[in-house]
This record gives structure tokens, C-alpha cells and sequence, in this order.
């Protein structure tokens, strides 16, 4: 059976949605040149993909409706172009959707299920933010993670219980 089926659509579009914008968030919490971002791009896919492996159904069936959405890194498919210097997700907006996410699976989700996919939420934030170096110069100097997004994964971890 589907975790699909306990949700109705507007439930079930917050949850496939979110790991979206909080790849998003992650990669704009600094503001990185279009090479970096690239990266952070591709390991947020990279991260969202590895999801169908996941031992909680409602990550592996999250994650597969994303990577159809998507586009799936490991066939080689391209990753959706990002709008370089526009934020297209404003941080406090994916913090908030993370607590509804949070209250939603409390309500509707084993304790098991809501771990795995809040954890799996956490995981893209880290694997986004550790893509490439910011800061610097011709990559020289800088670090792998900036301050804004330490502070991002971090907020986001508390809002999700993780």
C-alpha cells in the first residue's frame, strides 16, 4: 500500500514538495557563484534520489514522485535550471512548511515513518550545504560550510524534531 493514500491532496502535495524547497533553501542560504550552486544542485538531487532506497515507505514514495518530477541523477537526466541570483524560496516559508509537515506526520504518520522522512529532510540540508565551498576566491580559502547555511540546517533541524 501507498502512504499516499492517508493524506488527502493537499497534505500529500506539502510532503512531496518539501524536500524541493528545502534542497532550494539550503543552496540559497548563501549566495554562491553558478558553479557552486551547480553542485549544491546536484547533490540536493543526488540526496532526494537517494530517498527511494530508504527503509520508511513514505520517504520511498516521496522520493519517487519527486524524481519523476524531477528527473532521476542516476540516468543521467538533467537537473531543473535554477535562476541564478533569485531566491525563488524564502527560507522563513520552508521553515514554516516544515512545521506543518511536522504537526501532519504527528497526526497521520507512525513515530517511525515521521522520523525517517523528517531525518531524510535534514540529510538533503546537510548533503546541499557540503556540496562545494563558499567564500574565497578562485578557490582559494573559504569554507565548506558558511555560516547561513550552518544556521539554516540547524533551524531547520529544531523546527523538525530531528
Amino acid at each position: 500500500m501507498t502512504s499516499q493514500r492517508v493524506y488527502s491532496d493537499e497534505e500529500w502535495g506539502l510532503l512531496v514538495g518539501l524536500p524541493e524547497s528545502v534542497m532550494m533553501a539550503a543552496i540559497f542560504a548563501e549566495n554562491d557563484n553558478a558553479n557552486r550552486t551547480a553542485d549544491e544542485s546536484g547533490a540536493g538531487l543526488d540526496a532526494i534520489s537517494a530517498g527511494r532506497d530508504s527503509g520508511s515507505t513514505l520517504v520511498r514514495d516521496v522520493a519517487s514522485e519527486l524524481v519523476t518530477r524531477l528527473g532521476d541523477p542516476e540516468t543521467g537526466e538533467l537537473p531543473p535550471v535554477l535562476e541564478i541570483g533569485t531566491r525563488q524560496v524564502e527560507i522563513s516559508d520552508v521553515l514554516d512548511r516544515a512545521r506543518t509537515a511536522t504537526t501532519l506526520l504527528a497526526a497521520k504518520a507512525g513515530p517511525g515513518e515521521a522520523a525517517a522522512y523528517r531525518h531524510w529532510l535534514v540529510g538533503i540540508a546537510d548533503q546541499v550545504v557540503n556540496a562545494a565551498k563558499s567564500g574565497g576566491f578562485l578557490g582559494i580559502g573559504g569554507s565548506w560550510v558558511s555560516e547561513s547555511e550552518r544556521e539554516f540546517v540547524h533551524e531547520l533541524s529544531v523546527v523538525l524534531n530531528d
